[in-house]
């Protein structure tokens, strides 16, 4: 269970698809863009929601998913971080968008999953779906920190306190920018969000991202 600011995020069949759906928004984006363009990464994925975490390479960011996802259904109270807030902002606004614009395919996730969900013809359902972030107490800062990237770091230090960040709070959102390969135990995470098909295809897809990755490498 994820504690944010004193709350702790429902594991409802909503906040399930808005895990889901951007996922799998992600992950086909993945596989376009790789078609067009291997060295493609920006802009990719649900993280583009959250301005400071748009570079964050796509494999990184569905392994991010994974984590935060993880610590929602994990038994035990577990003390979210900013990117966990950033990853459950950004899975609500992308799923919430994904509904808006293509309610069919929305649906189609929805019914195919692991949960099957019976998706209404109702246009209220990305209100539903921003309300899993927007239920939630965090102070959204996550959406601040990008004022700090063209800051001294003298200055960025002044900003932060002004705005009652802890600089080691942010810390880990700077090194995910670093991050090209997927942790241990990707696949593992994925369960209950994704069916054995869709985690392999998770997988392979990931898998040839960081290949890709290698063989554009100049030679030494």
């Amino acid at each position: 269970m994820l504690n944010i600011c004193d709350a702790i995020l429902p594991n409802t069949s909503l906040s399930y698809l808005a895990f889901r759906v951007a996922c799998l928004d992600t992950l086909e984006r993945m596989v376009l863009a790789r078609q067009f363009d291997p060295e493609i990464s920006e802009g990719i994925g649900f993280l583009s929601e959250v301005p400071f975490l748009r570079a964050v390479a796509p494999q990184v960011q569905l392994d991010l998913l994974s984590e935060t996802w993880q610590k929602h259904l994990c038994g035990e109270e577990v003390e979210s971080t900013l990117l966990d807030e950033s990853v459950i902002y950004a899975v609500s606004e992308t799923a919430a968008r994904a509904a808006e614009q293509d309610r069919s395919q929305v649906r189609a996730w929805a019914e195919a999953g692991p949960r099957r969900i019976s998706i209404s013809s109702k246009a209220s359902l990305p209100d539903k779906i921003r309300q899993v972030h927007l239920s939630l107490p965090n102070e959204g800062d996550f959406l601040l920190i990008s004022q700090f990237e063209d800051l001294s770091p003298f200055e960025g230090l002044s900003l932060k306190a002004e705005f009652g960040m802890e600089p080691t709070k942010c810390e880990p959102m700077f090194d995910v920018l670093g991050r090209w390969h997927v942790t241990p135990g990707f696949a593992g995470r994925l369960n209950g969000l994704l069916t054995d098909r869709e985690v392999a295809q998770a997988v392979a897809a990931v898998r040839t991202l960081r290949t890709a990755r290698v063989s554009m490498r100049p030679p030494m």
